[in-house]
């Protein structure tokens, strides 16, 4: 029996993508000399039907006329035509079609359904812009699932500009498919336009946000990493000079360098030296992407200075959470946001048990760890009387095991609700607007939503 791409249906051609035979006929078989002339059809894409080896390895098609109609619906049948010129058409230009693709770095594998179900097609292409342009374009409008990954950004936005309804899944939701004992890649693609034939909700759909937005958000990344290097050679330095029996000053991060070279002993010196020299140069680079950070804020989004009026919010903070969310017409609620950042708690509800889990840790990683920044300075020793840090401080004193960890998560849910709630409404924020005696409804307070 074969194996892998070589296994197919009983009732179904398989189809190879030839881009270079575009408005040419199709090769002409060694056994009977005649060759296939080509047929484009404008919703199914460039398919050329040939004899030889495929040149992306895919197993060489049925012959329409010897293809069996065992177990097919009439409806099914009648998008099949047997022509004597062996040309053949899938579909009509009015019908639906569903297509899944599992995206890879090399290959993508493709599997289109029509409205009834029915697998009409599998193939697989390169995964390069030109060649998703070239077959796609030929699509009538349809819709398209893939899971998210490190090639679906660009790609859903190409196909999307093709006029294709693209729904890009999210991988933690899709059980159907990491649990499945048969997974593969052309398994996981007819599952993905299966589950965007019936509803498009069991994808969990996400939103890619735009190339401009990315671009910018590109920025608060790499001072990221810039920042989590410099901490690893810091520790690396006081890791070393502590097993000598020596301790280096404390200091903050921004000074360390040239704090901390005095203090190294003279024997250390040459490992040191040069590690001291790339955290000072670390630390002008960070200070370099703060600048240009602050530049982006006053030029490209003056909202995120309304956002900054909220103690512990500032620029890197505020930009994160309006490059991250994008849009926040997204969220009908404000509410909304909490949960998309992962900051609300498991559940695994069932009858009587209801156990406390963590918090889900979906959504943004790095934005939710800002918020959680900032909520620690909200409650802590600086942070300046608001709504927020009594309300947290109020929530720590119940005590119980991590009682303080969860009220920083919990003024961190409430800080991202109110962020959205500031950038939707344009109200102006009062830090004391639930402490004090509220008179009628005023248009211009902001509540920090409960």
């Amino acid at each position: 029996m074969a194996s892998g791409l070589e296994m197919r249906r009983p009732g179904m051609a398989r189809l190879d993508y030839r881009p270079e035979l575009a408005g040419s006929a199709c090769p002409r078989s060694a056994a009977n000399g005649v060759g296939a002339p080509f047929v484009p059809d404008a919703l199914t894409g460039i398919l050329v039907l040939f004899q030889g080896s495929s040149e992306i390895g895919m197993r060489r098609p049925v012959p329409p006329h010897v293809m069996p109609y065992h177990g097919l619906t009439k409806s099914t049948q009648s998008t099949y035509v047997a022509a004597k010129d062996r040309r053949y058409r899938l579909m009509n230009k009015n019908s639906i079609i569903f297509v899944g693709l599992d995206l890879g770095d090399k290959l993508s594998y493709i599997a289109l359904l029509d409205r009834d179900g029915t697998l009409i097609e599998e193939t697989r292409l390169p995964s390069t812009r030109d060649t998703f342009r070239r077959w796609f374009s030929r699509l009538a409008p349809c819709r398209i699932a893939m899971e998210v990954g490190a090639q679906s950004r660009w790609a859903s936005h190409l196909l999307r500009e093709l006029g294709h309804d693209v729904l890009v899944a999210n991988a933690r939701k899709l059980r159907a498919i990491y649990h499945n004992p048969r997974k593969g890649d052309r398994v996981d693609a007819e599952t993905l336009a299966r589950l965007a034939r019936l509803d498009p909700e069991l994808l969990s759909p996400i939103h890619h946000r735009s190339p401009k937005a990315q671009a910018h958000l590109a920025v608060i990344r790499s001072r990221d990493a810039l920042v989590r290097v410099r901490t690893l050679l810091i520790n690396h330095v006081r890791g070393i000079a502590k097993s000598s029996g020596d301790r280096l000053p404390s200091c903050s991060a921004d000074c360390f360098a040239g704090k901390v070279a005095s203090a190294v002993p003279e024997p250390l010196l040459p490992a040191l030296l040069p590690v001291l020299d790339t955290i000072a140069s670390l630390s002008d680079q960070i200070r370099a992407y703060d600048r240009q950070i602050a530049s982006l804020c006053q030029e490209n989004y003056p909202e995120t200075r309304h956002l900054q009026s909220i103690a512990g919010v500032g620029p890197l903070t505020s930009l994160a959470f309006v490059l991250t969310l994008e849009n926040p017409q997204r969220f009908a609620r404000s509410r909304q946001v909490g949960p998309a950042l992962g900051l609300v708690p498991k559940r695994d509800q069932s009858g009587d048990r209801d156990p406390q889990l963590r918090i889900t840790k979906t959504g943004d990683s790095y934005l939710r760890r800002l918020l959680v920044g900032s909520a620690q300075y909200i409650l802590g020793p600086f942070g300046p009387d608001c709504d927020l840090r009594r309300w947290g401080l109020k929530l720590a004193e119940r005590g119980g095991k991590n009682a303080k960890r969860r009220a920083i998560v919990a003024v961190a849910r409430k800080l991202a609700i109110l962020l959205h709630h500031l950038w939707t409404n344009g109200v102006i924020y009062d830090p004391l607007y639930q402490a004090k005696e509220p008179i009628g409804v005023p248009a211009t307070v902001a509540a920090v939503v409960g």
